[in-house]
């Protein structure tokens, strides 16, 4: 076992040299937009409404500075300073007749900010395209063919040509480069000549088109944007990049630097920073207005403004910790997720306002509310904070109240132990009973032939004050088994705080193996999914959730004889294994093809039972077979960044690679022969998956509203080519793994990360940041982060 010795030495070193990541500030990027006729001057002095937006500067003291157009095609300035917009004037002349105030503004463009003298030359007469100002003694103004240096000498134009000027930029001792319709032209200093360059790099050679963004970063770098893909050179050398590389789109509008050498691109999709290393990609209602960016500027931390026709969008890069962060969702948690105890997501009564979250129930308020209970049980492990704890040891009340408020016998039904899907007060303002009646059944069953037909689905409790909600699933299940044996082992402390949980356990299952291994309704027949027995996974119907099932049922009963100490639930475990294979069934945990059999939350099912199951398995050959398991439900969603998951599997398989460490499989297996070994040795290599752990939860929006994202468009993806497969997944060609949690629809960590075309409530919904909590307190609990 030497090999196995030093594989979990060296994991654990790995793991233990992140622990300073919980402490290391990194940058939180938030969103603030900006609408005018909302949150910015919609209407002006002279009655006019501005109906777009169009550029943006800012000036040398850090005022903000956008332009736009009214619906008399009126040009306007908006100041933000001090945090809060102007409208300064009641007009605002263009580009060439400024009066004694320092802007001006393009026709169709950028804001344009001149603190210095008006210059000699003045192309009022032509519709300007683009412009740039240093804020000293440069001014650029293109028009259609021709470039004006409004503070040169010259009596005319310093470049000319046939080709449509798009972008232009000014870098250090004159040099200016000018992006066209045909190519990229640059002059490296003032005295020098204007030349076309054909940028090359020991991958690509190009003849640029449509150069629609350049501009010199502040190392002095040049940068373009061109319809090939986007260059950078530095001291004579070029470096460019396409989707293959990470660019992640290229119908180019702007380009703008940031701070220390980072670029910014508008595209027609969405706006795009560059830091060197990483490709970040800001689209959709999360990010932005409208996707169609017209211009961008960068102040000197960093925040950049964002101005699409629709609205403005400040994008600014704060400093945290992952410490930080929890601490904020945990009040974002009780502030707004808390509904007598049970944490879900709550509705929006305004689109994309978190100020205007109102409570709501979901078919899955046990398995959230059990979600989050198990986040403060691991955080007062490790920290013994007595708020962790109250909020630990109300979650449990809540999820045992889930089964304590049905009734022990409904219409000669035995329904002791039956997990409620939600519970309301008998007064809740949606008339549920009506919304879940007949017509909401008989539309159901028209587009879902396994509907389940029952009324009420909202029966009474017995004392007549709740209404709790029948056809409880597997997924409840699941969150309850999970909480439970994380709160017995971590938090109940005394007799008195441990009995009520081997109570509600007892309970539970009691009904399952008193029905047979389901969960039976009010109507005397089974649950949609609440079906583990033989009787259905040994069908032809059942055939898709007998992995799964099985592995959960198994691992129901592991819990149920843990926490209460009866050895039952052992013998029943070995009983369904014996003689209905259960263990064998859970060997390949769920369907992973075609794709139309796999679902994600299958994924959070499985996991979640695995960390039960091998917490509390004894038998080495066993663990051996549920080891194997697990690393093929593993292999499946490795590269979907899930930190969740991640963590479930690590601590699974952390446990398995100490167990082989102290000798646990020793005599395991005896008729393979030095295979048993081998496998052993090989199933506990495992690398715990740190990094994509901590760039989700870094990326994870403090914003947890979930917006359409629709990422089919990108340069950067491979669609996933699994036969069969619907043509909206995929992962990023550059790692092979789904794009950053910050740039798709899903915070639910229960969702496929490969969508690339998804809405999660599309801004009417906020998502309880249990989805933070959870990974990262476990995380800490097993020494993945310290």
């Amino acid at each position: 076992m030497t090999e196995t010795w030093i594989v979990l030495a060296v994991l654990m070193a790995a793991a233990g040299g992140a622990g300073a990541l919980v402490s290391q500030p990194f940058a939180q990027e938030t969103r603030t937009a900006f609408v005018p006729g909302e949150n910015m001057p919609g209407d002006t002095p002279d009655s006019e409404r501005i109906v777009t937006l169009s550029g943006v500067g800012i000036t040398e003291d850090g005022m903000v500075v956008v332009s736009g157009l009214t619906n008399l095609n009126n040009p306007k300035l908006l100041e933000y300073a001090d945090g809060e917009w102007t409208l300064p004037w009641p007009n605002c002349e263009v580009l060439g007749k400024t009066p004694a105030h320092t802007y001006a503004v393009r026709t169709t463009g950028r804001t344009h900010l001149e603190m210095g003298p008006r210059g000699t030359v003045d192309p009022e007469e032509e519709r300007v395209l683009a412009n740039w100002f240093d804020g000293s003694r440069r001014s650029l103004i293109a028009t259609p063919g021709r470039l004006w240096d409004r503070y040169s000498d010259s009596d005319g134009p310093i470049f000319e040509t046939t080709e449509l000027i798009l972008a232009v930029a000014g870098g250090l001792d004159g040099a200016t480069a000018v992006g066209t319709s045909g190519g990229l032209y640059v002059r490296e200093n003032a005295d020098a000549e204007f030349a076309q360059l054909y940028p090359a790099d020991d991958r690509y050679s190009w003849a640029p088109t449509d150069v629609a963004a350049v501009a010199y970063d502040s190392r002095g770098r040049l940068w373009f944007g061109s319809s090939q893909g986007a260059g950078m050179r530095e001291d004579g050398a070029w470096t460019l990049y396409t989707g293959a590389e990470g660019l992640p789109y290229n119908e180019f509008t702007c380009a703008a630097p940031g701070e220390d050498g980072v670029i910014w691109f508008g595209t027609k999709r969405g706006a795009i920073r560059f830091d060197g290393n990483h490709w970040a990609y800001r689209a959709g209602l999360r990010w932005l207005p409208d996707d169609h960016v017209n211009d961008i500027a960068v102040d000197s931390d960093g925040t950049a403004w964002i101005v699409t026709s629709k609205g403005v969008s400040r994008i600014e890069r704060n400093t945290m910790t992952l410490e930080e962060k929890a601490a904020y969702f945990v009040d974002q948690v009780e502030t707004r997720h808390n509904r007598d105890g049970y944490i879900t997501d709550w509705r929006l009564t305004r689109r994309g306002d978190v100020t205007s979250a109102v409570p709501k129930i979901t078919d899955n308020d046990g398995l959230y509310t059990a979600k989050h209970g198990a986040a403060m049980a691991f955080r007062y492990a490790l920290t013994k904070d007595p708020e962790a704890r109250r909020i630990a040891q109300r979650s449990f009340e809540a999820c045992k109240f889930l089964v304590d408020v049905v009734p022990d016998t409904v219409n000669g039904v035995d329904m002791r132990g039956f997990p409620a899907r939600v519970v309301v007060p008998i007064d809740w303002h949606e008339p549920v009973n009506e919304q879940y009646g007949e017509e909401f059944n008989r539309r159901r069953r028209q587009s879902d032939p396994f509907w389940k037909l029952i009324t009420p689905r909202f029966p009474e409790s017995e004392d007549g004050q709740y209404l709790w909600k029948c056809d409880t699933s597997s997924d409840e299940l699941a969150g309850h088994y999970f909480f439970y044996a994380i709160y017995y082992d971590l938090v109940a402390e005394t007799e008195e705080e441990k009995a009520p949980v081997r109570e509600v356990v007892a309970a539970i299952t009691d009904h399952l193996i008193r029905n047979e291994f389901n969960l039976v309704d009010h109507d005397g027949t089974p649950t949609r999914w609440g079906r583990f027995g033989p009787d259905f996974l040994e069908t032809v119907y059942g055939w898709d959730q007998r992995g799964l099932n099985s592995l959960m049922m198994l691992s129901f009963l592991a819990v149920a004889e843990h926490i209460t100490g009866d050895a039952t639930y052992g013998e029943t475990a070995a009983m369904l294994r014996d003689e209905h294979a259960y263990h064998i069934n859970a060997m390949e945990a769920r369907p992973y093809f075609p794709p139309s059999s796999v679902v994600p939350w299958d994924n959070n099912l499985a996991l979640l039972a695995f960390y039960g199951l091998m917490d509390y398995e004894k038998d080495p050959e066993l663990l051996i077979m549920y080891r194997r398991s697990l690393d093929l439900c593993w292999l499946f969603v490795s590269k979907q960044k899930n930190a969740l998951w991640n963590v479930l599997y690590a601590a699974c398989a952390q446990r398995f690679a100490q167990q082989a460490a102290d000798g646990m499989f020793a005599d395991a297996f005896p008729e393979a022969g030095p295979f048993t070994q081998f496998a052993v040795q090989m199933l506990s290599r495992f690398e715990p998956p740190i990094a994509d752990t901590v760039d989700t939860l870094k990326g994870m929006p403090l914003e947890l509203i979930g917006w359409r994202m629709n990422n089919t468009h990108r340069l950067d993806i491979q669609l996933d080519p699994t036969p069969g497969q619907q043509p909206v997944y995929g992962w990023s060609r550059v790692d092979g793994k789904a794009l950053p949690i910050e740039e798709r629809s899903h915070v639910r960590q229960d969702r496929d990360a490969f969508r690339l075309d998804a809405s999660e409530d599309d801004g009417w919904a906020e998502h309880e940041g249990t989805f933070y909590l959870l990974p990262y307190y476990m995380a800490r609990y097993h020494g993945f982060l310290e």
